[in-house]
């Protein structure tokens, strides 16, 4: 299965389990759907094993799943269950659904422990990464999963290929920006100055940004960049282009109430991305208009890019002296946590997990609207600290 084809079969299984939830007549359907017609496994009752026997001080007690070539434990709740709260076990110990699978785990035969464990209630997936035990875990909606279903590869695919594809996308993504660059630079009436090569950095990141945007859905529908310049004559574009960036940069209630409908359907962009009108945009020939049409609208899935590693794209991509001197410089998804999960992220994790605890409705929302407010007004300071994330790892 393409990309957009997993993305279209986990939409039609969101809508398909939407309010559903019995935990012991669907999780086996649940899990055999998800597999079969997500993640495209053929025959996927081969792959998962269904209440696998682990003996707990001479019980015998029953995983819900456990697929054996990839290591990973599901234990599946009914809906509407809180995967945060505790519950008695048969034997009087009070254990979350975590603390019962991470039980079972400790059971297993060493050659059988899990590299994954899951924690579900149809609702929400939690994924536990064994090899980060502290870490908390990643989290995936069920209304959420044709944007997230590419963060479940790893029930079929071993790591190393997943972090391979991932690379891949990436260098994929950074060639195209590279083809657009060199492209465009052509233009430029005096392409070695700094004033020109500012202008033509600015441009290529408002380009990728309108490329995301219309895969990854915010720009409301697919596609949506690529068929409004589609309309135009080549020597047309750069004029179609600098009206659609200065239609970004404007809020609905400030724009012009007659402008055309194509040019009204964007969204409003803040953040000042497509602020500055005075950059220097340069005439678009035939062959930049194909690339960017149809080579990097048409052709390309933007929206598997990880939001992660996005800004590596256009580091090596956007410099000219990176691109020269061998590619991409990749910082995997697991190294970058290393960096920011202790400096921040796990405290602010655990701060938003105890306030979703709260019981009191109104208190608990005007915490979490006090939570937003402070995560707004975060700032953090990037330091070029590649080398030293890339030695620790190593």
């Amino acid at each position: 299965m393409t990309d957009k084809e997993q993305k279209k079969a986990a939409k039609a299984f969101t809508e398909r389990w939407a309010g559903k939830g019995d935990e012991k007549q669907e999780t086996q359907l649940f899990w055999i759907d998800l597999l079969q017609n997500v993640l495209g496994v053929e025959n996927p009752t081969a792959l998962i094993q269904f209440e696998k026997p682990v003996v707990v001080e001479k019980n015998t007690k029953f995983i819900d799943g456990y697929i054996p070539a990839t290591k990973v434990l599901i234990e599946q709740k009914g809906a509407h269950v809180k995967l945060g709260k505790t519950a008695v076990q048969s034997d009087g110990e009070k254990l979350t659904p975590y603390g019962q699978a991470f039980r079972y785990n400790n059971y297993l035969p060493y050659e059988e422990r899990a590299r994954w464990i899951i924690v579900s209630n149809f609702e929400r997936i939690l994924i536990y990464n064994m090899n980060k035990p502290n870490a908390e875990p990643d989290e995936i909606l069920l209304k959420d999963l044709p944007k997230q279903f590419y963060q479940l590869q790893f029930l079929t695919v071993q790591k190393s290929e997943l972090l391979k594809k991932e690379e891949q996308i990436s260098i994929d993504a950074g060639n195209l920006v590279g083809k657009l660059y060199d492209a465009l630079i052509k233009q430029y009436k005096t392409p070695d100055s700094p004033e020109t090569l500012k202008s033509l950095n600015m441009l290529c990141v408002r380009l990728v940004f309108c490329l995301y945007a219309e895969d990854a859905g915010i720009f409301g529908s697919h596609e949506m960049f690529g068929q409004y310049l589609r309309q135009f004559q080549p020597k047309d574009v750069r004029k179609a282009l600098i009206e659609l960036f200065h239609v970004l940069d404007q809020k609905p209630e400030d724009r012009d109430p007659y402008m055309d409908d194509d040019l009204a359907a964007f969204p409003y962009v803040n953040g000042g991305l497509f602020a500055d009108e005075n950059i220097e945009i340069p005439r678009f020939t035939e062959e930049i208009v194909d690339l960017l049409i149809d080579k990097a609208s048409a052709g390309f899935d933007w929206s598997e890019i990880s939001p992660t590693i996005f800004g590596a794209v256009f580091e090596s991509t956007l410099n000219p002296e990176t691109r020269r001197s061998g590619g991409m410089h990749y910082t995997s998804i697991e190294n970058i946590h290393k960096v920011i999960d202790p400096l921040f992220l796990d405290d602010l994790r655990a701060e938003f997990d105890a306030i979703s605890e709260v019981k009191v409705n109104k208190t608990r929302k005007d915490r979490l609207e006090q939570f937003r407010n402070k995560l707004a007004s975060l700032t953090f300071l990037e330091i070029k600290t590649r080398y030293l994330i890339q030695n620790t790892a190593a």
